[in-house]
């Protein structure tokens, strides 16, 4: 059946990549990007590195605020999914792409199918929370990465539709690990193995808070390695507009760097003393490569971690984060709570099961 699967940021990329190829030996598979990342460093070289089919459709919505942003997508999907005529529509994670992309579908009595289905943070001041409740409730097929994720499901009520089926972002890990091994990204920014601190920061209610923004940066630099800096366009703009931009190109300790594709950004992680981040993506890729990591955002995506001991929580707190950096340590062995690595799989059966009895 025709399946119009729905991106538009890094992660969702490397979800596609995971999925894509299991979806497109069983189904016809129509890609739309929204274009919610646009920057050359986000977007494009993502679709090189992880190989993913260039877009049948590309929206080019690129930014704006969350309404102005989210209606432009709506606007684009509601004419290419009127021409395309899918039988199931796929979105992703949590994302302005994933509430528009539901709300367009459903918008148009076509179903929708929620990859990462079930995170909650239980915080509604967070954009990605109302965009994850929503779409949730719109959803005919949710595909949850966690037990953890389908019980939040239960608690709201949603049980019809729901499958645990793990992460796929883990199963792109484990095709792409060897890899990114071999990507000699670390010798390409001078860095040892354990010899830096790995730190990424993107989101609205961190980057753009000078206050906050500032507790980050001072907190990250107390740990005695190199900290290795891949800066978000809009956390890099913040940086310079509230002053703070010039210090930190000046210091030798902070390695200010471009972002990187899927497979450095694993051989990074993989190879950090810690990692540093409010991303619920980066986090999990700490925990798939046994690296200990400092999450910086209010409450963690992946409560699962924390309780596993791989994942300390500080929020926006320069003494809190300091602490952190200063004794984190790996953690004891960690359970699968992801998967075995065949989420993709078993997606792409349960897809084929609905279009059948749909």
């Amino acid at each position: 059946m025709k399946v119009a699967s729905i991106v538009g940021t890094r992660p969702q990329f490397v979800k596609e990549a995971a999925l894509s190829p299991s979806l497109r030996s069983r189904h016809d598979e129509v890609l739309i990007n929204t274009g919610q990342h646009y920057d050359r460093e986000l977007c494009a070289e993502q679709f090189d590195a992880l190989e993913i089919p260039e877009p049948d459709y590309d929206l080019d919505v690129g930014s704006g605020s969350h309404a102005r942003q989210t209606a432009a997508m709506m606007v684009g999907l509601e004419d290419v999914l009127r021409k395309v005529r899918p039988r199931l529509v796929l979105v992703y994670g949590d994302t302005n792409s994933t509430l528009a992309g539901a709300l367009s579908a459903s918008k148009l009595g076509l179903p929708v199918a929620h990859v990462e289905a079930g995170p909650r943070q239980f915080d509604m001041g967070i954009p990605e929370e109302i965009n994850r409740v929503v779409t949730d409730r719109l959803s005919r097929l949710l595909f949850a990465p966690t037990a953890r994720s389908a019980e939040n499901l239960e608690r709201e009520g949603i049980v019809r539709g729901v499958h645990v089926t793990g992460d796929v972002m883990y199963d792109i890990f484990l095709e792409a690990e060897a890899r990114a091994r071999a990507g000699h990204v670390l010798e390409r920014y001078e860095l040892e193995p354990g010899g830096y601190i790995l730190m990424t920061l993107h989101r609205p209610h961190n980057s753009d808070d000078p206050s906050s923004l500032g507790a980050i940066i001072e907190g990250a630099r107390s740990a005695p390695e190199t900290l290795l800096f891949p800066v978000h366009p809009r956390t890099r703009a913040n940086l310079e507009r509230f002053g703070m931009l010039e210090e930190l190109e000046k210091d030798p300790a902070v390695l200010l760097v471009k972002p990187v594709h899927y497979l450095d950004m694993v051989a990074l992680t993989g190879s950090a003393r810690a990692v540093l981040t409010d991303s619920g993506g980066v986090n999990k890729e700490a925990y798939f490569c046994g690296v200990p990591c400092v999450c910086f955002d209010r409450v963690s995506a992946w409560p699962e971690t924390v309780e596993a001991g791989w994942c300390e929580v500080t929020g926006a707190d320069a003494r809190l984060i300091a602490r952190a950096l200063s004794s984190v340590a790996p953690g004891p062995p960690r359970p699968p709570l992801f998967g075995d690595g065949r989420a993709s799989e078993k997606i792409v059966e349960l897809i084929t099961v609905f279009g059948s009895t749909a």
